[in-house]
């Protein structure tokens, strides 16, 4: 049976454990501390976090104090919006693995296509930016290198300039937000989908059909959401901070849902909000 170490293989060959713990909004300090503890020791592999969550010294500390050897766990951060340029990718990614305490990356994506800083020259920047991380890779300082809340327009500016394609896009995926267009691209491209905030926010408990599936399989509808996500064949990346739903998340391979759960669940649209737009995001 699957479980958390199961993985995906990137087209580069790199194996990816198949549902991450996400550290987003996770407070630096104690809380991200107790919580990556709490998931290593749980199972979890893989951990993602970002320069922009301000928590990789805790998460650092935690996969530290964890006992698990580095080898074992896929260490995911993002380059920050300020961050964009060959020189700034270069400085913040040193400042990445010393708060970090690492000396390789897993998987380093740039965190969004066009922030505010760059609006006016976004696709050179992202250039620049690409070519820095390319080096990186070919260094073998990050394994695997890719994008999050890119859209189509955004890969297809990257292509003109990029020697390795992305090999993952992380975006909002969760049940009423599926980018069928970034979806399509992206399984085109034999790009990885990886989905943050695969549980929507909140507003995901309420749903009528969500709690019907969730009772007929015994199950909360977190496990279900992240279940859907997973037979998507995205990658969901859960965030708790708490031990009891941290251990529930992970129990998602003991149960399948039907063609018509998905079905029912692949119809329902904007119940957990829809993601925003890059091109008009305000950071």
């Amino acid at each position: 049976m699957e479980n958390l170490t199961s993985t995906y293989t990137l087209k580069n060959g790199v194996k990816i454990p198949k549902v991450g713990f996400g550290t987003w909004q996770t407070p630096d300090g104690d809380v991200a501390v107790s919580s990556v503890k709490s998931a290593l020791k749980v199972g979890y592999r893989h951990i993602d976090t970002a320069q922009g969550y301000h928590n990789e010294k805790s998460v650092g500390k935690a996969i530290k104090e964890s006992g698990v050897p580095r080898s074992e766990i896929f260490l995911t951060t993002k380059l920050w919006n300020e961050n964009h340029s060959y020189d700034l990718v270069m400085e913040s990614f040193a400042q990445s693995l010393k708060e970090l305490e690492t000396d390789y990356i897993d998987l380093f994506l740039i965190h969004w296509p066009n922030p505010v800083t760059f609006r006016d020259n976004w696709q050179e920047a992202n250039a620049s930016t690409w070519k820095a991380m390319e080096e990186l890779y070919e260094a073998g300082k990050i394994k695997a290198i890719g994008v999050s809340n890119f859209l189509p327009h955004h890969l297809d500016e990257l292509k003109k300039t990029a020697k390795i394609m992305p090999q993952v896009n992380q975006v909002f995926l969760a049940p009423g937000e599926l980018q069928p267009e970034v979806v399509k691209y992206a399984q085109a491209n034999d790009i990885l989908l990886e989905a943050y905030s695969p549980l929507g926010t909140g507003k995901i408990f309420s749903v009528p059909e969500m709690q019907e599936i969730a009772a007929k399989h015994n199950k909360s509808i977190a496990q279900v959401a992240l279940r859907w996500s997973l037979q998507h064949g995205f990658l969901p990346l859960p965030k708790s901070v708490h031990e009891n739903r941290i251990q529930e998340n992970s129990e998602i391979f003991d149960f399948e849902l039907s063609d018509e759960d998905m079905a029912t669940i692949n119809k329902l649209d904007g119940v957990v909000g829809k993601a925003k737009n890059p091109d008009t995001a305000n950071f």
